[in-house]
C-alpha cells in the first residue's frame, strides 16, 4: 500500500471525488514552487503532481513548456527536484507526490539509483509519458518492485485492443487524457469522456482520473462526477507564470479543489 492508494481509500470511504494538483518543480524559482506545493494540501489537494523539468516535453503545451524552460533557467535539476520532495516531507508524511516527466534525465541518472533515491525522498509514484508499455521493464517493473507506484497514460486513442496492454503493470491509478493533443489545448467535454471512462473502468479496479483541458471549479466538478477525480494543470501553471502571489495562486486552487469536492 502506498501513500496513493490510502488516500483513494480514504476519499472513497468519505464518498469524495479526487483532487489532483500539477506545478513544475522550480518555476519560477525553487523558493516559490516549494511555498505553492506546502500550501497545497490546504488549499484541498488530494494529491500532488510535481513536475519534473525536461529540455523536450513533447506532451505538454506552451504553458508548461514555458514553465519548464523557467525551471531549468533557474537551474532546477533530478537532485534539487528530490530535495524539494524531502523539504516537503519534513513537515507533510501524508499527501502522496506523483513526479510526471520523462525518461531521460532518469535514465541520466541510472534507474536503480534514481529509485532508491526517489523512494527515500518521498515520491509515491511516476508518471513518465515517453516510456511506452512494451518498455515496462526499463522502468515500471522496477519502480513496482521499489514500491513506488507506475501510472499509466490512457487516451482517445487507446482502443479495445491497446487498453489491455496499457493498463497490465499500472498501479496508483489510470490516469486519462480527456483530448486529443498537447496539454491546455482544449477543453474536456463530459459527453465524451464519460464513455471513455466506464469502457476504462470496466477492464480494471483502479481509480480513473481524468486529466487535461479542465481549467475551472464548474468544469473540475463535472469532470469528477463522471471519474474518480481530476486533475488540473496549465490553469494553475499559468498564475506561477504570471507572477501571481503564492496566495492568489493557492486561492484559485483551493477553488478548483472545491469544484472537484463538489461532485
Amino acid at each position: 500500500m502506498t501513500r496513493i492508494d490510502d488516500t483513494f481509500g480514504r476519499l472513497k470511504a468519505e464518498g469524495k471525488k479526487a483532487f489532483v494538483a500539477y506545478i513544475m518543480a522550480g518555476d519560477p524559482d525553487l523558493a516559490t514552487s516549494l511555498q505553492v506545493m506546502k500550501g497545497m494540501p490546504a488549499a484541498g489537494v488530494d494529491i500532488i503532481e510535481l513536475g519534473l523539468p525536461f529540455t523536450d516535453p513533447m506532451a505538454d503545451g506552451e504553458t508548461i513548456q514555458l514553465a519548464g524552460q523557467r525551471s531549468l533557467e533557474g537551474g532546477q535539476t533530478l537532485v534539487r527536484t528530490l530535495d524539494m520532495v524531502r523539504e516537503f516531507r519534513r513537515s507533510d508524511a501524508v499527501t502522496p507526490i506523483v513526479l510526471m516527466g520523462y525518461y531521460n534525465p532518469i535514465y541520466s541518472r541510472g534507474v536503480d539509483r534514481f529509485l532508491a533515491e526517489a523512494k527515500e525522498a518521498g515520491i509515491d509514484g511516476l508518471i513518465v509519458v515517453d516510456l511506452p508499455p512494451e518498455e515496462d521493464s526499463e522502468l515500471c517493473l522496477p519502480a513496482q518492485a521499489a514500491g513506488i507506484n507506475f501510472i499509466r497514460l490512457a487516451t482517445p486513442t487507446t482502443d479495445d485492443k491497446r487498453l489491455p496492454k496499457v493498463l497490465q503493470n499500472t498501479s496508483g491509478f489510470v490516469y486519462y487524457v480527456s483530448i486529443t493533443g498537447i496539454t491546455g489545448a482544449a477543453a474536456a467535454k463530459p459527453a465524451d469522456v464519460a464513455p471513455e471512462v466506464a469502457r476504462i473502468k470496466a477492464q480494471t479496479d483502479l481509480p480513473v482520473i481524468v486529466g487535461f483541458g479542465i481549467s475551472t471549479p464548474e468544469a473540475a466538478q463535472d469532470i469528477a462526477a463522471i471519474a474518480d477525480g481530476c486533475v488540473v494543470g496549465s490553469a494553475i501553471v499559468k498564475l506561477v507564470g504570471e507572477g501571481r502571489p503564492v496566495p492568489e495562486v493557492l486561492d484559485r486552487v483551493a477553488a478548483l479543489a472545491g469544484g472537484a469536492h463538489a461532485a
